[in-house]
């Protein structure tokens, strides 16, 4: 409306100045523009990016918020993000998750998510005051029991 005038209508835009729509016009907002689609944008943005490193970082994001649930954050020693029922959540479907894409990733990309995941799950049992019967904690049924201790590798003699 305009003020100078109450109860007239506004004037029309002049021709060719009408206002663009974004998803009728895709050309009249461009790629990168704040009034283009941004599910388009979106969509183009995960379009390029290999299954791999989606599932990757997937699971990092579920290493790194397990591992705050676990109290391994800086503030360790308060205690205050421990949260062992959220991180059991996490940690079973972290497992899940590599467990289910290790033959999709591949030897290389799974032998560090199943380290972290495993260091993850001793993290808990030693956080937990309650101990899971053994085969039981978060994550064994994908992963299978899960020792206290890291295990060396063992050395191999040739004959």
């Amino acid at each position: 409306m305009n003020d100078s005038h109450p109860g007239s209508e506004p004037a029309p835009l002049p021709r060719g100045c009408e206002a663009a729509d974004p998803v009728a016009d895709p050309v009249a907002h461009p790629v990168g523009d704040p009034l283009a689609d941004p599910v388009a944008d979106a969509q183009r943005d995960i379009a390029d990016v290999p299954a791999i490193e989606v599932i990757t970082t997937a699971a990092v994001h579920l290493m790194s918020a397990a591992a705050v649930k676990c109290g391994l954050a800086e503030d360790a020693a308060s205690g205050h993000h421990l949260d062992l029922d959220e991180a059991r959540k996490l940690i079973t479907a972290l497992a899940g998750l590599v467990t289910a894409a290790a033959p999709e990733v591949g030897r290389y990309h799974a032998a560090p998510l199943r380290d972290g995941l495993a260091a993850l799950q001793r993290a808990f049992r030693e956080a937990s005051v309650v101990q899971d019967p053994p085969g039981q904690g978060p994550g064994e049924r994908w992963t299978g029991r899960v020792d206290q201790r890291a295990t060396p590798p063992q050395s191999r003699t040739l004959s």
